[in-house]
């Protein structure tokens, strides 16, 4: 029976393709294989369709975690009846089967079918892992289902099992997929061999993860191969041209850069996103930033020598109340150039010696953050924002009424992301001094001082002190890319998110003496932009200051309930064990 395949054609140029006669058909939402699989244009607009599952730039990737302002983790935020945490996405695994099958019946010639057979078995593997990691084992269908003929009814597959048809998938994958896929060709913005060798390298991180090995989560034996397969990764990419960008700043905004191995492919005006939408203050934004650096994570950002503010060793040691008036001070670069804070250097939409304020009574209302009676006015920002703004990977050139032209390619994975994933699993497998190795050149390429140990401020001579500093540099390196939480999941770790408050920073302006300056008088300073950051005093202001204020994550999130209308369609479902059922999700 000849089946008809519906699906809405999004933007070709996703992939940077050139296929220009893909529309000339009499009608793209309704086709069979026999026409799509035949001709070369149909067949990669069939995938460009599948590509938006690898998402896009999204400010509040991070907002789960300490590093963004929210609290996401309020009692009975997850449960089995709603949407919140799940992943079920049967949908797309039906049209990566579809391809993955009739691909090969077509007439297109076999270097194109092995290549969309590639994509395809990755972006089933990918699928599936995602899936895995919310839930634990999932039905693994490798067909494409028929409502009519086939039965809907299956069981979930085992932890094991799908992690088996995973690495199956990916192997099969990289031998169909081009080693690298050049910047300059046309493909570019497809999946290569690279990507899917990294990815895999990934998913057996995780394997050997203490999220699926609770009871063994250090020692066990998929560490060795996590291992293994993450050093090939990191050799095999380094060998194919792969670094790090020389500049941390430039991650993303350097386009198609020796750093970026997988990126979804954005360009104006087909294709944008809403990063700088999200992150820029409001009076240079179309409203309201809705992603703001939290005064935890502030914190958390080292010195230029590498190690926290507090620590006694360190070259640049400040108390406590010492830091939180000149925090700005003496950080590594990296903190320069991922956050905007009061009175800094900002020159947002060219506006060349701009400074940023946050400070009420002085700020632009869409930008302030306080609650001083002396400003004469009330902030509506006092349960969104925080006294500071994101400045990475923002494109500051744009203006204002541009701001929603923002085209940077999304970065979903990067080399850095490779060497910090070989860096664990090498630690783990008690190689400490390889770990430590790449420690080492992730902090020399953002500018920290070497310190006459050569050690970066890297102070680690165990595998839990590794650990530590591993997790430590990736909560800094992969800051507001959506890491930290599932990492923290990944570990087990999701008690240092459990029971805390976020805070933000009020900055009042001052005179010499500490006084509180005239408001009149601040305001003409600011205008000119001649207050600096040290013209202010600072304080903590909780935030939110109405609402819940507190993170609640009970054990049961680290495998996350499949949703009880899934199970009311297929009684073939079991659920969690972490939720009241009998399967369990971990690989013991």
């Amino acid at each position: 029976m000849k089946k008809k395949i519906c699906f809405i054609l999004c933007f070709i140029g996703v992939l940077a393709t050139s296929c220009k006669k893909v529309l000339d058909i009499e009608d793209i939402n309704n086709y069979d294989p026999e026409q799509v699989w035949n001709d070369p244009n149909l067949a990669n607009a069939y995938m460009a369709n599948i590509y938006p599952m690898f998402g896009n730039w999204d400010p509040g990737a991070d907002s789960d975690s300490e590093q963004l302002i929210g609290i996401s983790f309020y009692p009975d935020r997850i449960t089995i009846s709603n949407g919140e945490f799940k992943s079920w996405n049967y949908e797309n695994v039906r049209l990566i089967n579809q391809a993955i099958r009739d691909v090969n019946a077509g007439t297109l010639d076999q270097a194109t079918k092995d290549n969309i057979t590639g994509q395809a078995l990755f972006m089933r593997a990918y699928s599936y892992f995602w899936m895995v990691i919310y839930h634990g084992g999932v039905p693994y269908i490798t067909e494409p289902q028929d409502r009519y003929e086939d039965d809907l009814y299956v069981p979930r597959n085992t932890t094991a099992e799908c992690f088996d048809f995973i690495v199956r998938d990916l192997d099969e994958a990289i031998a169909k997929l081009q080693e690298r896929i050049a910047t300059s060709s046309t493909e570019y913005g497809k999946i290569d061999g690279s990507f899917a060798l990294a990815f895999k390298a990934k998913v057996l991180l995780y394997k050997a993860s203490p999220q699926f090995n609770p009871s063994n989560p250090w020692t066990n034996p998929y560490w060795e191969a996590a291992y293994q397969e993450n050093k090939k990764a990191y050799s095999d990419l380094q060998a194919r041209g792969y670094r790090l960008t020389e500049d941390y700043a430039n991650i993303a905004l350097e386009e198609k850069g020796p750093e970026v191995v997988f990126a979804v492919v954005n360009s104006y005006p087909n294709k944008v996103a809403s990063w700088d939408y999200g992150v820029r203050p409001g009076s240079e934004s179309r409203g309201p930033a809705y992603a703001c650096p939290t005064w935890e994570f502030i914190k958390e950002f080292p010195m230029k020598d590498g190690k926290l503010y507090n620590d006694p060793t360190s070259a640049y040691y400040k108390s406590d109340s010492e830091f939180l008036q000149r925090y700005w001070e003496n950080r590594d670069p990296r903190f320069d150039k991922s956050i905007v804070w009061n009175g800094k250097p900002y020159a947002v939409s060219g506006k060349t010696g701009k400074r940023q304020y946050t400070s009420l009574g002085i700020a632009h209302e869409l930008d302030d953050f306080g609650v001083n009676p002396k400003a004469g006015v009330n902030s509506t920002n006092l349960n969104r924002y925080s006294g500071f703004f994101i400045e990475k990977n923002s494109l500051l050139n744009l203006t204002q009424a541009e701001v929603q032209q923002y085209d940077v390619d999304f970065v979903l994975m990067r080399f850095a992301e490779v060497m910090l994933n070989y860096a664990e699993t090498a630690n783990e497998t008690g190689r400490i001094d390889e770990a430590l190795d790449i420690l080492k050149r992730i902090r020399q390429r953002a500018g920290i001082e070497a310190g006459a140990d050569g050690n970066y401020g890297i102070n680690a001579s165990s595998k839990d002190e590794m650990r530590e500093a591993i997790l430590a540099e990736r909560n800094i390196e992969f800051c507001f890319e959506g890491h930290r939480f599932w990492d923290l999941r990944r570990l087990r770790m999701l008690n240092r998110l459990d029971g805390t408050t976020k805070h933000g920073v009020e900055a009042i302006a001052v005179n010499g003496d500490g006084t509180d300056m005239a408001m009149g008088q601040a305001r003409t300073l600011a205008d000119q932009y001649a207050l600096m950051e040290d013209d202010f005093k600072y304080s903590l202001l909780q935030v939110p200051l109405s609402g819940v204020k507190v993170n609640s994550l009970p054990e049961t999130y680290y495998f996350f309930p499949i949703q009880e209308s899934v199970i009311d369609k297929n009684p073939k479902i079991e659920q969690n064990n972490n939720w009241g059922g009998s399967f369990n999700p971990t690989l013991e």
